[in-house]
């Protein structure tokens, strides 16, 4: 670090004598101005800010210890001084020394006793600096403690009330509010660090922990026209390197009182809320941008769970993702609370767990479902679009196993419900009485077994019967009326009828073909 130094002296060639002879960047200072006299000083130290001013004591229009005077009088910052004196002026030495001056350098100034000075002067200067962090930070730590308890209700104390009067800016704040940034944990004590740096610069500024994943930064606005003092600026930096989908951001309301801050706090956490229906990349939120939008708590619950898992239990992929369309926009004109929408998909997911138990475990990658997909939907960072991407993976994943359990399982009692047909076809069969022997609806049976033997089970009932009769009329002498009763044809017409669709010839040109 270097320290910024500002010489005064009336006599150019000391002043130039000083600039030439002296390393300041080798010392680690960096001279920031010259001036002639002390009233033109004292306006460049309120300008410059420099850590170090050497000046003479005989100069024009004020003086260099009538400077300092009027300097100690007027400001409080700590700008250390050394003075350009001779020996005859012993006398201008004690008054510098009331003043807490206590550095020196001989006119004419040489470059060997200045360096010497200068080296002291600098370690001093260094162990300020520490001093200084190290009681802005536990001063700090306590402000945070402080104003930390204020968001919480508790009161404040009036030791510690009184420590805030000292920070810098604290004491000309007219008006107060917290800003909120939620992020990921994990993420968090980096955000942390970064929105510290940022703003260190910003006087009046606290940044504290608060839940995990959430900071909050207490500000004090030095004017009545609002302004934060590069709170907003400092904010939009951390969006631009962090990503609007990883940092959600709400402002609550401007304070008169430090004391009220706890108003603020919990409209700023009110609004945090609302990100859940906001696009990504949303930025930052204000409780005057959502004021008057209250959350619901009340809701078709019973409705849309119904709808949803019919969908799942009737395998109907097309279906389920039009009645998840549908529950978004009822979640979405209904305002409802984004606690309840979280708990309503994690009871929905475990729901269609229970239906098909292998969803669980049916993503890609490791863990199963319950214990990685529900997890994420509890964080606050997941807004409504992320809750139902992941229910609509969840329900299609649901909706494909059980399609490829049932396709599973179907061809085993296929196997079975041909083989039952393939010995009772010669009795009064039908789709009723084959669904309920082997507890099926009718529907899907009948659909079943086009799809998996490619015809109809009166077709295949048909092909059975009459391919029993061309048997009997090669190999027996039995009437044709006895052959029809015996495959199962009650009525004689039907046998004639099947008999020659399929065969294409009658049952006695068949039984006197020569094949």
């Amino acid at each position: 670090m270097k320290y910024k130094v500002l010489l005064i002296d009336d006599e150019p060639s000391a002043l130039e004598g000083m600039e030439m002879w002296i390393d300041w960047q080798e010392l680690g200072f960096e001279l920031c101005g010259t001036c002639g006299n002390g009233r033109e000083g004292l306006q460049l130290m309120k300008q410059l800010q420099p850590d170090l001013v050497i000046t003479d004591i005989h100069m024009p229009l004020m003086n260099g210890l009538e400077m300092i005077g009027e300097w100690r009088q007027e400001e409080t910052d700590s700008i250390k001084f050394v003075i350009l004196s001779g020996y005859s002026e012993f006398e201008y030495a004690r008054t510098a020394i009331s003043y807490g001056i206590n550095h020196y350098l001989l006119k004419p100034v040489f470059p060997e006793e200045a360096t010497e000075e200068l080296r002291e002067i600098r370690l001093e200067l260094e162990q300020e600096a520490n001093r200084r962090r190290i009681h802005e930070t536990a001063s700090g730590e306590e402000a945070a403690a402080l104003i930390k308890g204020l968001l919480y209700g508790r009161q404040g104390d009036p030791e510690l009330m009184d420590l805030l009067e000292t920070l810098p800016g604290f004491r000309e704040s007219v008006a107060w509010n917290i800003c909120l940034i939620q992020t990921v944990p994990e993420l968090c004590p980096e955000v942390r660090c970064k929105a510290v740096s940022l703003l260190a610069g910003c006087k009046a500024a606290v940044t504290m922990d608060l839940e995990a994943g959430l900071l909050g930064i207490v500000y004090g606005m030095t004017t009545g026209r609002g302004e934060d003092g590069g709170i907003t600026e400092a904010l939009d930096i951390l969006l631009q390197e962090y990503g609007r989908a990883n940092i959600h951001i709400a402002v609550g309301t401007q304070e008169n009182s430090l004391l009220c801050i706890e108003d603020s706090y919990h409209r700023a956490k009110e609004t945090l809320l609302h990100f859940f229906y906001e696009p990504e990349g949303a930025g930052i939120l204000a409780y005057n941008g959502v004021q008057g939008k209250p959350f619901s708590y009340h809701y078709d619950h019973i409705g849309l769970m119904d709808a949803l898992l019919d969908c799942v239990n009737l395998l109907d992929a097309d279906g389920y993702r039009k009645a998840l369309e549908a529950a978004a926009r009822s979640f979405r004109e209904q305002l409802v609370a984004p606690e309840v929408v979280r708990k309503f998909v994690i009871h929905l997911m475990y729901r269609i767990f229970g239906v098909a138990p292998g969803a669980e475990s049916a993503g890609e990658g490791h863990g199963t479902a319950s214990s990685l997909e529900v997890s994420e939907i509890q964080q606050t960072m997941t807004p409504l679009s992320g809750l139902l991407s992941r229910l609509l993976s969840c329900g299609e994943k649901a909706i494909d196993l059980l399609v490829r359990e049932q396709n599973y399982k179907s061809h085993g009692i296929v196997r079975e419900i041909n083989q039952y047909i393939g010995e009772h076809y010669q009795e009064s069969l039908s789709i009723q009485k084959l669904a309920e022997i082997f507890f099926l609806h009718p529907v899907y049976l009948g659909q079943l077994l086009i799809k998996k033997n490619g015809i109809t089970f009166n077709e295949q009932l048909h092909h059975l019967r009459i391919q029993a009769a061309a048997v009997l009329l090669r190999e027996s002498k039995l009437k044709l009326s006895e052959i029809a009763e015996r495959v199962g044809y009650a009525n004689y017409g039907q046998f004639l009828k099947r008999f020659e669709k399929e065969m294409h010839m009658g049952p006695n040109e068949y039984r006197h073909a020569k094949f």
